[in-house]
C-alpha cells in the first residue's frame, strides 16, 4: 500500500504557472463577489466600482484561469519529454463508489454555483455597458461635454444606446467592436479634439429615432413664440410669434406636406455633400411619389458629373436636421435670452446682454479660467459703469455671475474644444447655415425648378415686435420685420452671416 501511494504521480497543478493562475482566478474571485453584491444591493455606486468588478475583475479570473490550463498543458508535456517522471491518467468515475459520488456532486454543485455566478456576472456586466452612467461618466473627461449636454436635453430620459445602438444583436456587437477602438484611444490619448461628428457608420434613423417619432403620424402646424433680448442698455425683449408647418402625414390619407415632407413619407430625398460636416451641399435629387427624378446642381459650387458620380450619396433622415437632438451646446446670446425667460438673471441690469455674451464668447484655456474671469469682469463692469447701481444690485449682479458661470459649465468646454461653433445645430437657420444648405434659392434643375428660398414655405411670421405690441396684435401673416434697422434688406442675406452666435458685440 505504502508503495502504490509512493508511485502515485503528483497533480498537474504542481507547477509555477498553474499555481500563479489559481493565485490570480482566486483573488480576483474573492474581491469580485463582494463587490458585486455590493454594487447589486446599493443604491448608488461608483460608476468605476461598475467597471473594476464587471470588466476588470472577470477580465483577470479569466487570464489566471487560462494560466491554471496553460500550466497543466506545459507540465504534461514536460513530463512526457523525461521518461523518470510519471504523468497522471485521466480520472475515472465509478459512481458505484460512495467518495465518488461525494465528489462528483460536489463538483456539480461547483459547476452550478459558478454557471449562475457567471450567468449574474454576464448580465450585470451587459446592463452596465449599456448604461448612461457607463457611456458618461468612465471616460469622464473625453465625454463630459457630451454627458453634461445630454443631462440638459429633451431626450435626457432616453438611454444612450437606445439612439446610438438601438435593438438587436448586430448592432451591438459592432458597437463593442468600435468601442474597442476608443478604449484605445483614450488610454493612449489619441483621440481627436473635439469629438468629430457627423458619426461615421451610424445608424438609420428609421430604425432609432423613428421607434418614438414617426413622422407619417405629425400633421398640421405648430405655433410658438420666440423671445428675443436685444443687445442695448435695456435689454429690450423682442417676440416673434411663428406657425411652424410641421407638417407630414399618413400618405393612406393625404399627401405629406410641411417640413417632414422631407422626411421618406412618399418623397426620397438624397444628396451629395462636399464636406465630412455636410453643410456644404451642392448637389440634391427629389424622387416624387410617381417616380419622377428632378436634381438640382448649386450654381455657386457645381460638381461635374463624373465628381457626382464618384461621390457619395446619402439618404435623408432625421439627423440631417436634427443633428443636435440630445447634445446641444448653445450660443451665447441665445443661452442668455433663455436665462432671462427662466428668471435667473436680472433684466434691468443695464447693458447685461451684451456683456453677458461677450464673457461667454471669450476664449479661454480651461473651464476654471472662464469662471474666475467672469466672477471678476462681469462686477468690475458695473462697479466701473455704474458704481451706485453696482452696489444697490449687488445681489442681482452676483446671481448673474453664477448664472453665466453655470451657462458656460453647460455649453462650452475649453479642454475638448467643444462651443456651439464645433457643432452648429441645422434645425432652423439662425446661427448656422441649416436649412439654407439646401433652401438658398441657388439650386436649380434642367428644368428650370429652383428650391425654393421662401420663407412661408416652412414658417409664417403672425406678429412681431416688443411684447406689449404682440399682445394687442391681430395674428396674421407678417413679412419679417428687423428689430434693428441695418439699412438694408435682410431676407436677401442668410441670417447666420451676422448672426454668429454673439450677435450685438
Amino acid at each position: 500500500m505504502s508503495g502504490d501511494r509512493a508511485s502515485k504521480p503528483s497533480s498537474l497543478l504542481r507547477n509555477p504557472v498553474s499555481l500563479l493562475g489559481i493565485a490570480v482566478a482566486g483573488v480576483s474571485t474573492a474581491f469580485g463577489l463582494p463587490m458585486m453584491f455590493l454594487d447589486m444591493f446599493s443604491r448608488r455606486t461608483h460608476p468605476y466600482l461598475g467597471v473594476l468588478v464587471y470588466l476588470v475583475l472577470p477580465f483577470v479570473a479569466s487570464g489566471g484561469v487560462m494560466l491554471i490550463v496553460l500550466g497543466v498543458i506545459g507540465e504534461r508535456r514536460r513530463r512526457r519529454r523525461q521518461p523518470g517522471l510519471l504523468v497522471p491518467p485521466l480520472p475515472s468515475i465509478d459512481l458505484n463508489r460512495p467518495a465518488h459520488q461525494v465528489a462528483t456532486v460536489s463538483a456539480l454543485t461547483g459547476l452550478m454555483v459558478l454557471v449562475v455566478l457567471l450567468s449574474v456576472t454576464g448580465y450585470r456586466a451587459y446592463h452596465f455597458t449599456e448604461s448612461v452612467s457607463f457611456c458618461g461618466l468612465v471616460c469622464h473627461q473625453v465625454m463630459k461635454p457630451e454627458y453634461t449636454a445630454y443631462q440638459h436635453s429633451p431626450h435626457a430620459r432616453v438611454a444612450c444606446t437606445q439612439c446610438h445602438v438601438g435593438p438587436g444583436a448586430s448592432w451591438f456587437v459592432r458597437s463593442k467592436i468600435t468601442g474597442a477602438y476608443q478604449v484605445y484611444a483614450v488610454a493612449l490619448n489619441k483621440y481627436p479634439r473635439p469629438i468629430q461628428t457627423p458619426i461615421k457608420n451610424l445608424r438609420p434613423a428609421q430604425e432609432t429615432c423613428e421607434q418614438c417619432h414617426w413622422p407619417a403620424k405629425f400633421f398640421g402646424a405648430q405655433q410658438k413664440t420666440f423671445n428675443h433680448y436685444l443687445a442695448d442698455e435695456a435689454n429690450s425683449p423682442w417676440q416673434i410669434q411663428m406657425l411652424i408647418k410641421v407638417g407630414g402625414g399618413d400618405p393612406k390619407v393625404g399627401a405629406a406636406t410641411g417640413i417632414h415632407w422631407h422626411m421618406n413619407i412618399k418623397n426620397e430625398i438624397s444628396y451629395v455633400a462636399s464636406d465630412e460636416r455636410r453643410e456644404v451641399i451642392p448637389w440634391v435629387r427629389v424622387v416624387d411619389p410617381e417616380g419622377h427624378v428632378t436634381e438640382y446642381m448649386s450654381t455657386e459650387q457645381p460638381l461635374t458629373p463624373e465628381q457626382v458620380a464618384k461621390a457619395e450619396v446619402r439618404r435623408m433622415d432625421c439627423v440631417d436636421c436634427h443633428n443636435r437632438p440630445s447634445h446641444i451646446y448653445r450660443p451665447p446670446d441665445r443661452a442668455v435670452e433663455e436665462a432671462f425667460d427662466a428668471g435667473r438673471m436680472d433684466r434691468s441690469l443695464p447693458y447685461l446682454k451684451r456683456e453677458a455674451v461677450r464673457l461667454l464668447a471669450e476664449p479661454y484655456a480651461t473651464e476654471a479660467q472662464a469662471k474666475q474671469a467672469i466672477l471678476k469682469r462681469l462686477a468690475a463692469f458695473y462697479q466701473a459703469e455704474y458704481p451706485a447701481l453696482s452696489r444697490e444690485k449687488a445681489v442681482a449682479i452676483h446671481q448673474a455671475t453664477e448664472a453665466l458661470q453655470q451657462l458656460f459649465a453647460a455649453n462650452l468646454f475649453p479642454e475638448m474644444q467643444v462651443s456651439w461653433r464645433a457643432y452648429p445645430n441645422h434645425v432652423g437657420h439662425l446661427n448656422a447655415e441649416g436649412c439654407f444648405r439646401c433652401h438658398d434659392g441657388l439650386h436649380t434643375s434642367r428644368e428650370g425648378k429652383v428650391i425654393t428660398k421662401d420663407c412661408n414655405a416652412c414658417h409664417t411670421i403672425l406678429a412681431q415686435g416688443p411684447p406689449e405690441e404682440v399682445a394687442g396684435a391681430k395674428l396674421q401673416e407678417q413679412p419679417f420685420r428687423h428689430p434693428v434697422d441695418v439699412g438694408m434688406d435682410v431676407t436677401e442675406f442668410k441670417c447666420s452671416q451676422c448672426h454668429t452666435g454673439t450677435s450685438g458685440l
